[in-house]
C-alpha cells in the first residue's frame, strides 16, 4: 500500500469516527442516522450513541422534530408471547457519568409519529435532544436508508463495542 493510500485511508477514519456534536455540556452524540420503515411510511425512527463526559448522571427526557406530529422516545418490550412491542419511554434514558447509552435498531430509539414528508436518503432531520442537566442540545440527523443492522459504531473509540441490532 502506498504512502498516499494509507494517508487517505486514515483521513476517512478520522472523519468518520468524529462526533456529529460536542460542546461545554459535556454530552457528546455519535453516529447518528435516521431511517422509515418503509418509503411512504407515516412512522420513522433515530438511533446514535449519546456520550456523557461529566462527572454527573444526566437523562435523555425528550427528542423534538418538527418533521413529525409527535417525537418520542421509545423502546422494544417482550409481550411475554414472545412478541416485541414498542413503548414510549416517559421517564427518558439514563446517561452515565462518564459512560453512554446507545440508541439502537431493535431497542431504545427516538420515533416519529406523524411524519410530514417521507424521509429520504440523504435528508438532514433538525433533532433536539432535551436533557435533564445539559439542557437542549441540537443536531442534525442524516437519513440513511441503506443503513444494515450492525453497521453502527464500526468506527468507535475506546471502549465502544460494534452493535447487531
Amino acid at each position: 500500500m502506498s504512502l498516499k493510500t494509507l494517508a487517505c485511508a486514515a483521513a476517512a477514519a478520522i472523519t468518520l469516527a468524529l462526533p456529529a456534536w460536542a460542546d461545554t455540556t459535556g454530552i457528546m452524540i455519535q453516529d447518528a442516522y435516521a431511517r422509515a420503515s418503509m418509503k411512504m411510511s407515516k412512522t420513522g425512527a433515530a438511533f446514535m450513541v449519546i456520550m456523557n463526559h461529566t462527572d454527573q448522571d444526566d437523562r435523555l427526557i425528550e427528542a423534538r422534530s418538527d418533521i413529525a406530529d409527535r417525537v418520542e422516545l421509545h423502546t422494544h418490550v417482550a409481550t411475554g408471547d414472545g412478541v416485541m412491542k414498542m413503548q414510549e419511554v416517559e421517564d427518558g434514558f439514563p446517561i452515565p457519568a462518564g459512560g453512554m447509552h446507545a440508541l439502537a435498531r431493535g431497542g431504545d430509539h427516538v420515533m416519529f409519529l406523524g411524519l410530514r414528508k417521507p424521509l429520504e436518503q440523504g435528508d438532514r432531520i433538525p433533532l433536539t435532544l432535551v436533557f435533564e442537566k445539559a439542557g437542549e442540545v441540537q443536531i442534525e440527523v442524516p437519513v440513511d436508508l441503506t443503513r444494515k443492522p450492525g453497521m453502527a459504531m464500526q468506527h468507535n473509540h475506546g471502549q465502544m463495542q460494534n452493535t447487531d441490532n
